[in-house]
C-alpha cells in the first residue's frame, strides 16, 4: 500500500504472526503501511506513514536473531509520540512488556495477586539475597517473549551451575530474574485473557504439558501439533504440545483487574495471564502488548478475532482523524 495514503501504519517484525491481520485489513479495504522492524532507518524529520500507528514489535525478536528490531521500535515510537502521532500499545505499552520487573512492580502496586521477583545482573550479588528466596524458583529474562530461557531451578547451587554452563541465559540485556514458584494443577493450566481496548474479548485455558513457550498463534504451536515456527527450547521436543481450550467461566475479579492492569499500563491490546494455586487463589505473573490470537479459541465464543481488531482499529483510526474540539478563550 502506498505510504501516502495509508489510514493505519502497522509495526512488525515477526511476518507470519502479521499475516492473519494483514488479510483482515484487506478484506475491508482499509489503506495500511507495513513497516518491518528487522533492517529498518528513519529520519526525525520523516513525516509519519500515517495519523495511527499500530505496534506489532515482540520482545522475543532477539530469539529470531532479529535483537535490533527491539530498541529500533522503541525509539521510532518514542519519536512517533513526541510529534504528536498516536501509537496504538506505543512506548509506554512496549516498554512495560520489555521488562519482568516493571509488570511485576505495576501489579504489585494495584494491588493485583502477584509472584514476589528477585531481579540481578550478578550471581553473588543474588547470593546474598538467597535466604529469602524459596526453591524451587522460576528463572526468566528480564526481557521475555515466548517462554524464552525460562527455566526451573531446584536450588541456589542449580542456578549457579546453569549460568556457569549457559552464560547466553543472560541475553539479551544481562539481566535476570527469579520467580516465586507456586504448584498449580497441570492439567488446568494457567489462563491467559485476551483484552481489545477496554473489553474483554476472550479468554482460554493453557494447558503447557511441561512447556514454557505459550505463544497462542498457530504458526507457534499448530493445531495440529507439529512443531511450530517459534520452536525455542530443545529440552522441550519431548514434551506433548502445548493444548489450547476456550474458557467461557473466567471469574470476574479476574476480568476486573486485567482491565485494570490494561488501563495502567497504557495498552490498547493485550494478553494478561494468571495461573490457580492449589488454595484457589488467583495469581497474575504476565503482561503482554502483543497479543498474537488464536482463531479456533476465539471461533468457539462465535467470531473472527481479527476481524474484532480490524473493527476495533477503524474505530481508532475514525477517532484519531476527529478534529479536538477547541475550548473557548478565557
Amino acid at each position: 500500500m502506498a505510504a501516502d495514503r495509508a489510514e493505519l501504519a502497522v509495526l512488525f517484525e515477526h511476518p507470519e504472526w502479521q499475516k492473519p491481520l494483514f488479510q483482515a485489513l484487506e478484506r475491508r479495504n482499509l489503506r495500511y503501511a507495513a513497516l518491518d522492524l528487522k533492517k529498518a532507518a528513519f529520519s526525525d524529520a520523516d513525516a509519519p506513514l500515517a495519523p495511527l500507528y499500530f505496534n506489532q514489535a515482540s520482545p522475543s525478536a532477539y530469539v529470531r536473531g532479529n535483537t535490533r528490531a527491539v530498541p529500533y521500535a522503541l525509539a521510532y515510537m518514542r519519536a512517533l509520540q513526541i510529534r504528536g502521532v498516536r501509537v496504538l500499545n506505543g512506548a509506554d505499552a512496549f516498554a512495560l512488556e520489555l521488562s519482568k520487573t516493571a509488570q511485576a512492580a505495576l501489579l504489585r502496586s494495584l494491588g493485583v495477586p502477584t509472584p514476589r521477583i528477585w531481579t540481578f545482573n550478578d550471581i553473588e550479588a543474588v547470593r546474598a539475597r538467597a535466604a529469602e528466596i524459596a526453591f524451587p524458583a522460576l528463572l526468566k529474562p528480564e526481557q521475555g517473549g515466548s517462554g524464552a530461557r525460562m527455566m526451573l531451578v531446584e536450588s541456589f547451587a542449580h542456578l549457579e551451575a546453569l549460568l556457569a554452563q549457559r552464560p547466553e541465559h543472560w541475553l539479551p540485556d544481562n539481566l535476570l530474574l527469579l520467580q516465586e514458584y507456586f504448584p498449580t494443577d497441570p492439567a488446568r493450566g494457567i489462563v491467559r485473557m485476551e483484552f481489545l481496548g477496554s473489553e474483554l474479548l476472550y479468554a482460554m485455558r493453557v494447558v503447557s504439558n511441561g512447556r514454557f513457550n505459550l505463544c497462542p498463534a498457530p504458526v507457534c504451536n499448530p493445531e495440529d501439533g507439529e512443531t511450530g515456527a517459534c520452536e525455542i527450547h530443545t529440552m522441550e521436543k519431548t514434551a506433548p504440545p502445548a493444548e489450547f481450550f476456550p474458557y467461557k467461566e473466567v471469574p470476574a475479579q479476574a476480568v476486573a483487574w486485567g482491565k485494570r492492569i490494561m488501563s495502567a499500563g497504557k495498552l490498547d491490546v493485550g494478553g494478561i495471564e494468571y495461573l490457580e494455586t492449589a488454595d484457589g487463589r488467583l495469581v497474575f505473573y504476565d503482561v503482554n502488548a502483543n497479543s498474537n490470537l488464536r482463531p479456533s479459541v476465539a471461533q468457539a465464543f462465535g467470531f473472527d478475532p481479527f476481524e474484532r481488531v480490524v473493527d476495533y482499529l477503524v474505530r481508532e483510526i475514525r477517532r484519531t482523524a476527529r478534529p479536538v474540539p477547541r475550548t473557548a478563550a478565557l
